[in-house]
């Protein structure tokens, strides 16, 4: 005869079958909760899926608009933005943005060198935005032409994913894109972006005190930090003009300047580019941990 404590073998393996099932009901619901998040992302109405980078047509505001039109050139009827996202992106979070500019050189849009920064940057768990018109300039290549359409873009990022606009920017160049980086970094300041950092390589002109003196960031930009990338061997941005491009931050009142110098020429190897923008990744996320007080010379 049964005591009431105990209980039958089959009751017992019935509650195990039916706790089985719960756990998969479960992992299963949560499975499809998940990719109902990722299938349900968007960027300015493209579908977007965390790892992915996407392309859509943007529109112009009116002040995007002057600044587009700068040098003459004629308004697009919109802009296209080109952004990609890490593999565990999820827009609730808070996500440090990458903005490249490309050179006026060949007229490569500022989405080509996205490409550049784009495994590196992803990996060190940042997303990445270009924004560019739909045809290359129509007479001037102008840094306005790039400003209006990387506003363009983060509009968009904003639009598309609510507090996006509080997250921390940083932007990078090289060559011909490293001047337009450094200068147009004010001006997001300016508009009240949190500019984090500015990463910039072969740079053989120093352009960010003329963006300060232009768009007048405040003083707090002055501690922003920047990192400058230079080929030991480099015969458009020689040694000696990246160095003067330094002393000249420093006598602006720029207190985090960093040089590192590689051996080659203007353009650095694949491996040297993605140690130095994963150092300059540590490099502002240290500052942001440290509350903006960290110097390193």
């Amino acid at each position: 005869m049964m005591r009431s404590h105990e209980t039958p073998c089959g009751s017992g393996h019935r509650n195990f079958q039916l706790l089985s099932v719960t756990i998969v009901c479960v992992v299963a619901s949560l499975a499809a909760s998940a990719c109902g998040f990722s299938a349900g992302l968007t960027f300015a109405g493209v579908p977007l899926s965390p790892g992915a980078t996407v392309e859509a047509n943007v529109p112009l505001s009116d002040l995007e608009k002057s600044y587009v039109s700068e040098g003459g050139n004629a308004v697009p009827s919109h802009g296209v933005a080109v952004l990609a996202v890490p593999r565990g992106f999820d827009p609730k979070k808070s996500w440090p943005v990458l903005l490249p500019f490309a050179s006026s050189d060949h007229l490569f849009p500022n989405a080509h060198d996205l490409m550049f920064y784009r495994a590196t940057a992803l990996a060190e768990g940042w997303i990445l935005l270009a924004g560019d018109g739909p045809t290359p300039a129509p007479r001037l290549d102008s840094s306005g032409w790039r400003a209006g359409h990387t506003l363009a873009a983060l509009d968009a990022l904003h639009r598309s994913f609510p507090g996006s606009a509080r997250w921390p920017l940083a932007c990078a160049g090289q060559s011909g894109g490293a001047k337009r980086a450094s200068y147009l970094a004010p001006l997001f300041a300016a508009d009240g972006y949190h500019v984090i950092g500015i990463f910039l390589e072969g740079i053989n002109e120093e352009k960010v005190t003329e963006g300060c003196r232009r768009f007048k960031p405040g003083n707090s930009f002055f501690l922003t930090p920047i990192f400058l990338s230079s080929g030991q061997q480099d015969k458009i941005a020689t040694p000696n003009q990246q160095f003067a491009v330094e002393n000249s931050m420093r006598d602006t009142g720029f207190k985090n300047v960093r040089h590192k110098t590689f051996p080659g020429g203007h353009f650095q190897s694949c491996f040297a580019g993605e140690r130095n923008v994963k150092c300059h990744a540590r490099k502002v996320e240290y500052r942001e941990s440290r509350g903006n007080t960290d110097t390193n010379h």
